[in-house]
């Protein structure tokens, strides 16, 4: 199958926050466009939580990306202006290092050895690439949901790399509402005898626990306006019921159960779990004396665009707004803007003409 995907070594020792190094770690990331003489029209995407570097097709690679309408030639990320980075996210499961990788001291798979993952390494191994591909600074940093945190977490901790800021649907820090959400898909896939404390395999894996963990995920990425709409009390027709009396009868029940089928078996549960916690440390206000705002007050751009949705319960449009404050404070010039669209948190990824034409807008003006 064709495959653009290239593979960069990180600096070994790599060493993360929280303690602990990689040795022999690589990052897995793709590019679009070329980078032009002067190196300064580079822009970086940092992923959520479960996407590749695959974020669109490629003469190398053909087959549509998780952000496939977004970008590439004559598109909103226009890469016949732009050189576009994207890479796996470390702590992936998708071509990165992470807790499904050999651990070359052992030979064995990480799995719960692998060191605590926080999404400052994540950002820490991002800038090491851009610096392997010699880019001193980037004209546009780009993160959504999770990967904008990691976002936050580059700029905080390398001053001066980045220009221009894209800040889509995320969060200056984990809150309580999103805590719990994530607490409790990754308790499912803990207590799913399969997971095994993280020894599972291939016959043995947690399907049920990764299941319903997908499933807690999926109700929050999208809205309540959306579910009514879309569904309503819509019930299976009696053939397509499962036969167990509590199993699926409405629509929904089924729908989700479609999203789980598609997601299992492709993303590793060890990897959710590092990834999911990761996202609950993070906290800017860790750079503000325990205060957000003086946080963001430490990161220097020149220009930012915050793009949040109303109906979005994961990563409220609040937590966009504060965001846009502290950049703002900081000294930036800051576009703020909220969208309508019904989809909630999951809008980025299919309500593309809304977050395509103010991406654009905004680009075009570096």
């Amino acid at each position: 199958m064709p495959d653009a995907t290239r593979y960069f070594d990180l600096p070994s020792p790599f060493a993360m926050k929280r303690g602990g190094a990689l040795i022999g770690a690589r990052l897995a990331y793709e590019t679009w466009g070329t980078l032009n003489a002067a190196r300064d029209n580079a822009v970086f995407i940092l992923t959520g939580l479960s996407p590749g570097a695959h974020a669109a097709s490629s003469p190398a690679d053909p087959t549509p990306g998780w952000w496939e309408d977004m970008l590439g030639p004559g598109k909103y990320i226009d890469t016949d202006r732009w050189f576009v980075i994207c890479a796996n996210t470390l702590g992936s499961c998708k071509g990165s290092t992470g807790p499904a990788s050999i651990d070359p001291a052992t030979g064995k798979v990480y799995r719960l050895s692998f060191p605590d993952l926080t999404l400052e390494d994540v950002a820490n191994a991002s800038h090491e690439l851009v610096r392997h591909l010699g880019i001193e600074r980037l004209a546009c940093l780009i993160g959504n949901s999770m990967g904008g945190m990691s976002a936050l977490g580059y700029l905080v901790q390398h001053p001066g790399s980045v220009r221009a800021h894209i800040s889509i649907s995320t969060a200056p820090q984990a809150q309580p509402f999103a805590i719990a959400i994530r607490s409790l898909q990754r308790e499912a896939i803990r207590l799913d005898p399969n997971w095994n404390q993280g020894n599972y395999d291939d016959e043995h894996y947690p399907e049920a626990g990764m299941s319903i963990a997908r499933k807690l995920g999926v109700i929050t990425y999208r809205s309540a306006m959306e579910w009514v709409g879309r569904f309503a009390r819509i019930r299976l027709d009696h053939d397509q019921r499962e036969r167990d009396p509590f199993g699926a009868e409405f629509a929904v029940e089924s729908y989700l159960s479609g999203h789980a089928r598609r997601f299992v078996r492709n993303f590793d549960p060890n990897c959710y779990l590092y990834l999911s916690r990761a996202s609950d440390w993070f906290d800017i206000a860790e750079y503000g004396g325990g205060d957000v705002g003086t946080g963001l007050r430490r990161i220097r751009i020149e220009r930012a665009l915050v793009i949040g949705v109303t109906t979005d319960i994961l990563f409220p449009l609040s937590q966009q707004q504060e965001i846009a404050d502290g950049l703002r404070a900081a000294g930036a010039e800051v576009d703020f803007v909220p969208l309508d669209s019904p989809q909630g948190h999951d809008s980025f990824l299919v309500d593309i003409p809304r977050f395509g034409a103010a991406i654009a807008r905004f680009l075009g003006t570096l």
